[in-house]
């Protein structure tokens, strides 16, 4: 890999930002694409396809055979809440191969006994998305029941583009959470991007199955992701 190329590559990843390399099959011609360029690509339907899968594999185009390098940030989910749901929802995360952090400031919940293993923040959301900031390559799950807590992680993640927003609560909670969102002057198309109630619709009950509905809504949400920019240059919304 030339010296420019890996230089790039390596300034994407450290932003959490995916970058491909694209490497001519014939003419053993090497060049690099950001995420931000990859729409407006001659390639861009099967290096979206890749990026999509999260895949590096050899693709046919008009112009011949290519081997498409994909380079991911490590996706990870934040769950706000150090409650039973977030108990059951780690260990499930971390099998499907997400980073999970885990964010809490009751101390009573928030403990290295309940989320062993687990990186842990008995902390306010505002002090620790300050050292690590939400972005497209990161799902929040609101999930304390309390406005205090998961008000500031929400606005911030509708912000940031965040590729899946869950929040807990009934279809009345949510409705106060909405009027809450427009006093502090969330526009109503980002507020159609929450996912209320949180979850899958599979009947869940009990903290196990929110969390399985959760991680099958945030798998879903990944992997059907809106994209980079199209052919006309216009950003695709997230």
């Amino acid at each position: 890999m030339r010296l420019d190329i890996l230089t790039t590559v390596n300034a994407e990843r450290a932003a959490r930002r995916a970058v491909v390399t694209i490497t001519d099959i014939a003419t053993g011609k090497q060049r690099v694409l950001r995420e931000a360029q990859i729409g407006a690509d001659p390639m861009a339907d099967v290096v979206e396809k890749a990026v999509r899968a999260g895949k590096s594999g050899m693709v046919e185009t008009e112009s011949g055979e290519s081997f498409v390098n994909v380079y991911l940030p490590p996706v990870r989910i934040v769950l706000i809440g150090a409650v039973h749901i977030s108990q059951a929802l780690a260990p499930i995360a971390r099998i499907a191969g997400y980073d999970v952090e885990i964010i809490d400031p009751r101390t009573a919940f928030a403990t290295p006994e309940r989320f062993a293993g687990f990186q842990l923040d008995a902390d306010w959301p505002d002090v620790v998305l300050k050292q690590r900031p939400l972005d497209p390559y990161t799902a929040v799950a609101l999930i304390t029941h309390d406005p205090k807590i998961d008000d500031g992680p929400l606005i911030e993640a509708l912000k940031t583009g965040c590729f899946y927003i869950g929040a807990l609560g009934s279809r009345k909670t949510h409705a106060r959470r909405l009027e809450r969102l427009r006093e502090a002057g969330i526009a109503d198309h980002l507020m159609e991007r929450i996912d209320a109630p949180i979850g899958a619709d599979i009947g869940a009950s009990t903290p196990g199955e929110i969390a399985v509905a959760i991680m099958a809504s945030i798998v879903e949400a990944f992997r059907k992701r809106k994209m980079f920019a199209d052919k006309r240059g216009e950003q695709a919304p997230r």
